[in-house]
């Protein structure tokens, strides 16, 4: 496994850009969710394609996608980095957390869950968004009570629970 310091692999990211446009290492006509992009981006950087639930570059796990693509990137399946601060069971599961599907069956009746599918482009419709902060150099993770979706009746309910916990 090829691995890099951060600054190398901004730099090296930076070089594959400046380059311009490269031809897909897949063959892809009418395919668009076949990870062609990423895997194109490995190979430019001389990283050996895995599909491994493991970050593909030391601790970083590169994304990328079409320019036009409505398709999401999945960021993490776990607490974001710092790990340490335990950010999704210490903060989002306990203010923002919902009743997990199997609760009372297959799990304690109090178990809850957090789970987010969520884009930059649009809010879910619980009310999170992803904003990136080039200025800052961050990847915010948002919330907006105001653009949930108040036709749902479990998410009224869960709005209602927000609301008591933390505020909306």
């Amino acid at each position: 496994m090829k691995l890099f310091t951060k600054d190398e692999l901004v730099k090296q990211i930076r070089d594959v850009c400046n380059a311009g446009w490269h031809r897909s290492v897949k063959k892809t006509i009418d395919t668009r969710n076949d990870g062609a992009v990423g895997n194109t981006l490995e190979q430019l950087l001389g990283i050996e394609e895995n599909n491994l639930p493991i970050p593909n570059a030391r601790e970083w796990e590169l994304k990328g996608k079409r320019k036009h693509s409505a398709s999401p990137i999945t960021l993490k399946h776990i607490d974001p980095s710092p790990r340490a601060a335990k950010i999704v069971t210490k903060v989002l599961l306990p203010l923002y957390g919902w009743p997990h599907a199997k609760a009372g069956v297959k799990y304690p009746k109090q178990e809850m869950s957090f789970r987010s599918a969520t884009s930059a482009a649009a809010f879910t419709n619980r009310g999170f968004r992803i904003v990136v902060d080039r200025s800052a150099m961050k990847v915010r993770f948002l919330f907006d009570s105001s653009k949930a979706d108040r036709t749902d009746s479990d998410i009224l309910a869960w709005l209602s629970s927000v609301d008591m916990r933390i505020g909306t």
